[in-house]
């Protein structure tokens, strides 16, 4: 009789998981929207704050996965810094003090501009499918849009979160929201996406919160006023002159 019941159980659990894609078909379909050769946009960063609010916007240029060049242009006081990453490198320059910097080590996980982002958030730019092994675990229904729940977990030790939950719309294949978890399972940061559009034949929102679990605040806001998909980029724009030009 137990043996029955445990093979029972085992076909229900077969079945079940039958009726969903496979994770990586959902990763592919992910990265077909969310990735791109090349992009230019700019962006409202709102900074929720425990008392008060701040928004600042930027400029930034990217190609691939490696290179990423990104310039404040206001509130004022900010105005003119710019940040430069090739592969796994950062560098920013600070116009008050006329430097440029290498962010690296421990210091990638600090806050950008007091932000919920971190400086590893802002380089991460990598397919998933290329960093994680993935799989559905179910189904749930997110502001109307039903969404398959898909669990990832590290394959690369490099990562900065070992493990990622999804709500991926079924229909548009981009994540409503995500959860991103520790080595030792402790929730570091939320994200959820709004506005989600097409654009040159994918879909991509133009609004996304972020929530760091381990400080206080009410969260930031990235608001993508403007977004160009594969166009030109001059080369020299990647590039350290760049910085203080």
């Amino acid at each position: 009789m137990k043996q029955l019941i445990i093979l029972t159980l085992l076909l229900f659990s077969t079945t079940l998981f039958a009726q969903y894609p496979e994770g990586k078909t959902v990763l592919d379909k992910i990265d077909e929207n969310m990735s791109s050769e090349n992009r230019v946009f700019t962006a409202r960063m709102i900074i929720h704050g425990k008392r008060s609010s701040r928004t600042m916007e930027l400029k930034s240029w990217s190609v691939g996965d490696d290179q990423s060049f990104s310039e404040y242009l206001s509130p004022a006081r900010d105005a003119g810094t710019k940040m430069l990453k090739l592969e796994d490198k950062l560098w920013i320059y600070s116009p008050s003090t006329d430097r440029t910097i290498q962010i690296s080590g421990h210091m990638l996980r600090q806050s950008v501009m007091g932000s919920d982002l971190s400086y590893e958030d802002m380089m991460e730019d990598v397919k998933l499918s290329e960093q994680y092994h993935s799989v559905v675990t179910g189904t749930e229904e997110i502001e109307g849009r039903n969404c398959y729940i898909l669990e990832l977990t590290a394959t690369d030790k490099e990562v900065s979160y070992y493990k990622r939950i999804l709500w991926v719309d079924i229909e548009r294949y981009i994540p409503l929201k995500e959860e991103l978890y520790s080595k030792s399972d402790k929730l570091l940061k939320k994200t959820e996406l709004f506005d989600v559009v097409k654009l040159k034949g994918r879909w991509f929102p133009r609004k996304i919160v972020f929530k760091d679990m381990l400080k206080s605040g009410k969260g930031t806001e990235y608001i993508i006023d403007d977004i160009e998909f594969d166009v030109k980029i001059p080369e020299h724009i990647f590039s350290k002159a760049s910085l203080k030009e």
